[in-house]
């Protein structure tokens, strides 16, 4: 069995992510981030995922981007609500945290290195991705080009990185089929990205509307509890 760092958000897409590792035979080490996002129930997701679903270690880092801002998930700005879904893919949306998926991907890439991993997987998707530019796979495959010139490891020739995309060109009713397939109690996951304070899911973000979408393709009902 070989170690991989798993990027594990406590969403759909990253449970689903986490399964697929451990369906072929890694030893899950999972990652998360306190980042200072208003949705931070997905972090008592992600610990709940992490315990029923067997991860060797589960770290959770915080990184304050609030001091940063920018985005509606790290500053005062309103989610937007009730868009089009074709809508989504067009332009960068207010939801887009600057540069997190090369912030979340560099700790990840830290912790691989000392794990003597060679492998790392993260739950970004091309398709039902709101336009954001840090999901695409020619950002993942410039990242991986790096991450082997900019270690250690890489240097020395002992580890040869993957970044491991495996739900990068499926849909979202793709990924809760296969979620779904491999045991992922979705009851456990979050997408929304301004829940109540109970933990209801708003039903009316892109987050929400996305998922909502997905189940709806796959024929199956969302057990996340919803506002509306």
């Amino acid at each position: 069995m070989r170690n991989a760092v798993v990027l594990l958000s406590g969403g759909l897409d990253s449970a689903t992510t986490f399964a697929l590792a451990d369906s072929q035979g890694f030893r899950v080490h999972a990652l998360s981030f306190d980042y200072g996002q208003r949705h931070r129930l997905e972090l008592d997701c992600a610990k709940q995922l992490a315990t029923r679903m067997g991860a060797e270690q589960h770290v959770i880092l915080p990184i304050d981007l609030r001091r940063f801002g920018g985005s509606a998930l790290t500053s005062d700005v309103a989610v937007p609500k009730d868009r089009p879904i074709e809508e989504m893919s067009q332009g960068i949306p207010v939801t887009y945290v600057p540069a997190r998926n090369t912030i979340f991907l560099s700790f990840a890439l830290a912790w691989a290195e000392v794990l003597a991993a060679n492998d790392i997987f993260i739950g970004v998707n091309a398709l039902d991705y709101s336009g954001y530019p840090d999901c695409r796979p020619e950002y993942i495959e410039a990242f991986q080009k790096m991450a082997n010139l900019g270690t250690k490891a890489g240097v020395e020739g002992r580890q040869s990185l993957i970044i491991h995309t495996p739900l990068i060109r499926s849909t979202k009713a793709d990924i809760i089929r296969q979620g779904l397939a491999l045991g992922v109690d979705f009851a456990l996951t979050t997408s929304c990205y301004d829940p109540t304070a109970d933990g209801a899911a708003c039903g009316r973000c892109d987050a929400c509307l996305l998922r909502l979408k997905g189940f709806s393709e796959a024929g199956i009902v969302d057990p996340r509890p919803y506002v509306r």
